[in-house]
């Protein structure tokens, strides 16, 4: 399948969440379908106990959809199985013209890797990632070859981003 994929990286408290919301909103006010995938903790959970669907989860079904008149929701317990790969979640999502991806370091999509002063480790991932393609930081980025944004410059991130994937010339 070939989607458009741009991932948004860096470490814990970095502005991976806050630039992913703000980077969202300003390309579907462009007027483009955006989906999303958070890699998230091992333990996450969505569902609340005593819910009907964590009822339904607790009793042993693999996976539960949640189905109404606004949205629907598909949870998928593992139950022993691997962790999907973003491959395989991609596969799974609705045809959009961007999938923003938030986390998944690790992974061989093109990404902006955040930076924020008061992320508790500072570590560039640039440095060992040939996948990152820019930064993103509230503070001063020195020695780098990249393009570098302020943090808080969400239009000409996703200028950035509609150019590096395509979504504009």
């Amino acid at each position: 399948m070939n989607r458009r994929v741009f991932g948004i990286t860096g470490w814990k408290n970095s502005g991976k969440t806050t630039l992913t919301e703000k980077l969202v909103a300003e390309l579907v006010r462009r007027g483009w379908k955006v989906s999303t995938i958070k890699h998230a903790h091992h333990d996450f959970d969505i569902d609340k106990p005593g819910a009907d669907s964590f009822r339904h989860r607790q009793a042993g079904a693999t996976e539960v959809a949640i189905v109404s008149g606004n949205r629907w929701a598909l949870m998928h317990e593992l139950r022993g199985e691997d962790e999907p790969t973003l491959e395989a979640i991609l596969s799974r999502l609705a045809p959009s013209d961007i999938v923003i991806v938030e986390g998944y370091k690790r992974e061989a999509h093109r990404k902006i890797e955040t930076r924020r002063m008061d992320a508790k480790d500072r570590t560039p991932l640039s440095a060992s990632d040939p996948n990152i393609v820019a930064i993103a930081s509230d503070f001063a980025v020195e020695n780098n070859n990249l393009p570098v944004f302020d943090l808080d410059d969400t239009k000409s991130i996703a200028d950035f981003v509609e150019r590096t994937t395509g979504l504009v010339a």
